[in-house]
């Protein structure tokens, strides 16, 4: 299986206080690095985790020790990406959950591991649900 990765249990495991940690742990313990990602989510992470001390060089730090794989490159797929913000503006859709969404197109055993209950809704390659890891 290879993971997708989206901000929510990055988050989740490294706030010990998060609701999701304890969820997040197990399914980091589950999961055979590198978890692809895109620098949306990093972006997004580092802004979530900036009040907690060591929070941003801790995400930093899994992409220095190749945990985390943030080579999706956006330039290469912003046509791609900005149809999907467009056909999910009602959702809204963030920039960083169109990537990932361009990510499980162009990947077809990519799983999305979430706490986003979006990935419910988006499609990818028209009308393909979106394998996901996520929370009950």
């Amino acid at each position: 299986m290879r993971v997708i990765l989206d901000t929510g249990p990055l988050v989740a495991l490294l706030n010990s206080r998060d609701r999701h940690h304890g969820w997040a742990v197990d399914q980091w313990s589950r999961i055979a690095p590198p978890l692809r990602t895109c620098e949306s989510v990093l972006a997004e992470a580092c802004f979530l985790v900036q009040p907690f001390e060591r929070g941003q060089t801790a995400v930093l730090d899994l992409v220095r020790r190749s945990v985390l794989d943030a080579s999706f490159q956006l330039d290469d797929e912003a046509g791609a990406v900005s149809r999907l913000l467009k056909k999910y503006r009602d959702v809204p859709m963030s920039l960083a959950d169109g990537c990932l969404v361009r990510m499980a197109e162009l990947d077809d055993e990519g799983v999305v591991l979430t706490l986003d209950s979006d990935f419910r809704v988006y499609r990818k390659n028209g009308r393909q649900v979106i394998p996901t890891l996520s929370p009950d």
